[in-house]
C-alpha cells in the first residue's frame, strides 16, 4: 500500500477474482463478477468524496443530513473493456455523468491509438474516476489521463482489476497524482504485453471474441 498504489484485497474480491481467472468461467459469468467486482473496488476508490449536509425531515424528526457536495462524479470508461467496470460503478452512483475514451494497443509497438473521445462538461469541478479492467504497460492508461487533464480535471483517480508491476512503474512515473486502486497486481508482462498469470484479455473474456 501508498498513496498512489492501493490494493483492495478484500476476501470477497479475491475470491471472486480467482472465479475470473479460471480460462473455463463464460463469459456471462465474467461480466457479472466484473460487475461485483467493481462495486467493492468503487467503495475504496471514494471513501473521501467530499460532504456537506442538508435539512431533511424523518419520519421521526428534522436533521441535517450528510450529502454529496459539489458537482456530480464523472466516470470515464477507457473503451471497450472498460464498460465492464463502469456498469458496476454506475449502480453504485447511478447519478454520475458518464465519459469514454476510445484505445486500441498497437500490436507492434504496444503504443495507445485513440479513436474516440467524449468527455461531461465542467471537469474541472467534477472528481473523475477512469476505469479499465488491465494495468499492464500503463501506455494507453496514461494517454487517457493525458487526454482527461487536458480538460482542466485535477481530482482524479484511476480503477482497475489486475495490474502489473511495470504498468504501475508507468503511472507513477507519469501521472503520480492519480491514485491506483486495483484488485491485485501480479507477476509481469509477457512478451506481448499480456498480464501473467492475469485473466488473458478482459475485452475478449467479458465478450466472448478473440
Amino acid at each position: 500500500m501508498s498513496a498512489h498504489l492501493t490494493v483492495v484485497d478484500h476476501p470477497l474480491i479475491q475470491h471472486k477474482l480467482t472465479l475470473m481467472r479460471d480460462r473455463n468461467t463464460p463469459s456471462a459469468v465474467f461480466r457479472q463478477l466484473l460487475r461485483e467486482i467493481s462495486l467493492l473496488l468503487a467503495y475504496e476508490a471514494l471513501h473521501d468524496l467530499p460532504l456537506t449536509t442538508k435539512p431533511i425531515e424523518t419520519p421521526v424528526a428534522p436533521m441535517e443530513a450528510p450529502i454529496l457536495q459539489g458537482k456530480k462524479l464523472v466516470l470515464v470508461s477507457i473503451l471497450r473493456a472498460g464498460n465492464g467496470l463502469l456498469e458496476g460503478v454506475l449502480e453504485l452512483v447511478p447519478s454520475a455523468r458518464v465519459g469514454f475514451i476510445g484505445l486500441y494497443r498497437d500490436p507492434e509497438t504496444l503504443q495507445p491509438v485513440e479513436y474516440y473521445k467524449k468527455l461531461p462538461e465542467g471537469m474541472p469541478e467534477r472528481t473523475a474516476v477512469v476505469v479499465d479492467p488491465m494495468l499492464a504497460t500503463g501506455n494507453s492508461v496514461c494517454a487517457a489521463l493525458d487526454r482527461i487533464k487536458e480538460t482542466g480535471a485535477r481530482d482524479i483517480r484511476f480503477m482497475s482489476l489486475l495490474a502489473a508491476p511495470e504498468g504501475v512503474a508507468a503511472m507513477k512515473a507519469r501521472h503520480p497524482d492519480v491514485p491506483v486502486f486495483t484488485a491485485a497486481v501480479d507477476e509481469r508482462l509477457n512478451d506481448h504485453g499480456y498480464i501473467v498469470p492475469g485473466l488473458g484479455d478482459a475485452g475478449d473474456r467479458m465478450y466472448g471474441t478473440k
